[in-house]
């Protein structure tokens, strides 16, 4: 792990990521439905209709730049007029709940991309918050969505137990049973890769099995638009991330490969850190020159402009990963060290 990620994960309580008991649903819904107005603010299908499109015009941002693009817009929109929303009177149940899954999402990417800054602990507590307004929208796919996120994170800071407590109960209750084939996959992925960080390779084989037959029932009309980006690409990539984590180095190069070739923009960021950890498994086998060309393609899409926690961490590794192939003279390494060195002053 990099500085930047000790000095993270040292933010990050694996306690306060724990999923919600099976009473606080229930009770957070009727609270919820309970709760006075706070504003003379009605509420109309105008105003979940501006959140919906804020979340598509962030959420393009995000993919596109990293999560360090746009966010500080988005925290001010969510304490400005979301929270001005989520308080005023609501005149019906229906409109209620939309207005909280619209809000719900939004917060959720909020976490995301505060995630793909490396900023955990505020992360933490949007997914936290989020949850919450999901819980009030009775919106139980958009809950597992949202365990899902957490349970990455838990993935990506090596907490094994939480990671899977999570992704667990993203599948639990109604969450992974109403949900559509295209987020059932991207669900299933996540519990893949938890189990496989738990050393449970068994069944983390059966569940990417699984992601992989629900992606094969999904078509375009079929899932919310908070899971878009989920397609072949990306559940290549999550798959070798998890066969990684078995040690199955050449599964997950041929994964990871199969990610880069199907990735189709706007989603730069991913792309770079797919090709980042394509390099990384190409040079773990002792494939140095092939890491070496590929990493130089990561840092062609860094370089137009990702802003992310993410890929600053993935680079910093490739350079790490390059240091004793360095103490040798290795020239074609060298120079991709310099690249990346000088990337890192504009990512970071």
């Amino acid at each position: 792990m990099t500085r930047r990620q000790v000095l993270a994960d040292s933010a990050y309580s694996a306690a306060g990521a724990a999923v919600p008991s099976e009473t606080w649903w229930g009770k957070t819904l009727e609270e919820a439905r309970s709760r006075p107005a706070l504003s003379r603010l009605t509420v109309t299908p105008a105003h979940v209709e501006a959140l919906r499109d804020a979340m598509e015009y962030f959420s393009r941002q995000d993919q596109r730049l990293g999560g360090r693009a746009g966010r500080g817009a988005l925290t001010s929109y969510l304490t400005n007029d979301v929270a001005a929303f989520v308080s005023a009177r609501i005149p019906t149940e229906e409109l209620r709940t939309e207005l909280m899954s619209a809000a719900a999402e939004l917060v959720y990417l909020a976490g995301w991309m505060s995630f793909d800054s490396g900023d955990h602990a505020i992360a933490q507590r949007h997914f936290g918050i989020a949850l919450r307004l999901a819980a009030e929208a009775d919106n139980g796919p958009l809950a597992g969505h949202i365990l899902r996120a957490a349970a990455h994170q838990a993935v990506d800071l090596h907490h094994p137990a939480r990671a899977l407590e999570l992704a667990e109960g993203s599948l639990g209750q109604r969450r992974y049973a109403q949900a559509a084939p295209r987020e059932r996959a991207l669900l299933g992925v996540v519990h893949a890769r938890a189990l496989a960080l738990a050393g449970r390779r068994k069944e983390a084989r059966v569940a990417l099995q699984q992601a992989e037959s629900d992606l094969t029932q999904a078509d375009g009309a079929d899932a919310p638009a908070r899971v878009t980006f989920f397609g072949e690409a990306a559940l290549a990539h999550e798959t070798a991330a998890a066969l990684r984590d078995m040690g199955d180095l050449p599964a997950a190069e041929a994964q990871f490969r199969h990610s880069v070739r199907t990735r189709a923009l706007p989603y730069s960021r991913t792309h770079a850190v797919t090709l980042g950890y394509l390099g990384a498994v190409q040079a773990q086998q002792g494939h140095v020159d092939a890491a070496c060309a590929t990493w130089n393609r990561a840092l062609d899409v860094v370089s137009a402009g990702v802003q992310s926690g993410r890929v600053y961490d993935t680079v910093v590794q490739m350079r790490r990963t390059l240091s004793p192939v360095l103490a040798r003279g290795g020239r074609t390494a060298a120079e991709v060290d310099s690249r990346a060195r000088e990337v890192l002053r504009t990512v970071g």
